[in-house]
């Protein structure tokens, strides 16, 4: 009766063994430590400078016990950053959710730390390196554009202010250009008026556009087809004065030659 027990019980404790071996199997192991290196916040932190490249998760549990032992030490900050700069490091969606919130934290925790400015800026590139081009979802790049906006405002005087101004003015031209073609688009719709909305956001928003010549052109030529020619006429004109060697020049001048001609014989209106 025994033997024909444990015959019927083996069966059933298998799968239940077999979950255990898989459930302690993938268990992340804490790093050994000797007393010596745990009584150390700079024994620690280099533990998780070593390991950072080879077993990331790894050096991550050896910097978070510096940050929990030692929170006021020196290597604490250092070991906040290096957190956070593994995570960026990993390039990937979710990697850079958590890069981008070790950076926040990091300011909250040491606001007045010399790091701070970089960490700010960091938390800008965690955007900056996720934008989509023009024409696609520009939620990244208007993120982006506020976190380099506030390490000028912040961190005047850094270096990573001069850095995070270049990166403002990438953003703003990526913006620029992807109203634009919703204008273009609406303008070539014959939706003249919501193209001039449009178009004279940008002009307001992003004034150093790289298009401008393409800008001033269209809404010129909006006005022309709404036959607003008074309207039309100064736009045209900077088109030619200060863009003379462009390829959109010459069809600026021609504008310009029919509303001289519509001006001087204006179409007889329809009798309705």
């Amino acid at each position: 009766m025994k033997t024909n027990r444990s015959k019927v019980a083996l069966p059933l404790l298998l799968p239940l063994l077999v979950l255990l071996g898989l459930v302690t199997g993938c268990a992340k192991k804490a790093p050994e430590i000797t007393p010596e290196q745990s009584s150390s916040d700079e024994a620690l932190y280099r533990l998780g400078e070593q390991y950072i490249k080879k077993d990331t998760e790894k050096a991550i549990l050896y910097l978070r016990q510096v940050i929990d032992a030692f929170p006021k030490s020196f290597y604490a900050q250092r070991a906040k950053l290096l957190i956070a700069d593994a995570y960026f490091q990993k390039k990937d969606d979710s990697s850079m959710i958590l890069a981008a919130a070790e950076y926040r934290e990091f300011i909250r925790s040491y606001p007045y730390s010399p790091s701070a400015a970089y960490a700010q800026y960091q938390v800008g590139m965690t955007f900056y390196k996720k934008m989509l081009k023009p024409g696609r979802d520009p939620s990244k790049t208007i993120q982006a554009l506020a976190e380099f906006k506030k390490v000028i405002t912040d961190y005047p005087g850094s270096d990573q202010a001069k850095e995070a101004q270049e990166k403002v003015k990438d953003c703003e031209e990526r913006l620029a250009d992807h109203s634009f073609e919703i204008a273009y688009g609406y303008y070539k719709r014959r939706a003249y008026r919501a193209a001039l909305s449009r178009l004279n956001e940008i002009m307001g928003l992003y004034p150093n556009f790289s298009g401008l010549d393409r800008l001033y052109f269209t809404l010129g030529d909006c006005y022309f087809r709404m036959n607003a020619l008074d309207q039309a006429l100064p736009y045209f004109t900077k088109v030619v004065t200060d863009y003379p060697g462009r390829k959109i020049a010459k069809v600026a001048t021609k504008r310009l030659a029919e509303i001289e001609k519509l001006k001087k014989n204006p179409p007889t209106p329809k009798k309705k």
